[in-house]
């Protein structure tokens, strides 16, 4: 209880601070773009690379994946899983970079840790 009562004060606090509120998303927002993630999947067959926003920048299939496509609908099906499967990791990574920065701007903020900051700074995860 005393811990959500901290957390309330010092929101409260940070809502009379809006400029330094909107500098820190601008800060997230800016590192996450520049950030980038890839997820692998089928044991480096597919390859999903993505910024910290979420956005998918490549897909890289290997040459063998690709030449077993055009021949086999099970390795075109099979393709297919692994490019989902790799974005998935792609944004799981990513989502997990944009909670690391949120948690590094509230530090600094001072506040606690509270991983639903990443509403406050007008980011989703």
């Amino acid at each position: 209880m005393f811990d959500n009562v901290r957390m309330l004060t010092s929101l409260a606090g940070l809502m009379k601070n809006k400029d330094g509120l909107r500098q820190a998303g601008e800060r997230i927002k800016a590192k996450m773009e520049a950030t980038r993630v890839t997820g692998v999947a089928g044991g480096g067959e597919a390859r999903a690379t993505a910024t910290g926003t979420m956005r998918i920048l490549e897909v890289e299939l290997s040459p063998a994946l690709v030449m077993g496509m055009a021949g086999d609908p099970k390795t075109h099906q099979l393709a297919g899983t692994l490019i989902a499967e790799a974005v998935n990791m792609a944004i799981r990574e990513a989502q997990g970079k944009l909670q690391q920065a949120v948690s590094e701007e509230a530090k600094a903020l001072g506040l606690p840790d509270m991983p639903e900051l990443s509403g406050l700074f007008g980011l989703t995860s």
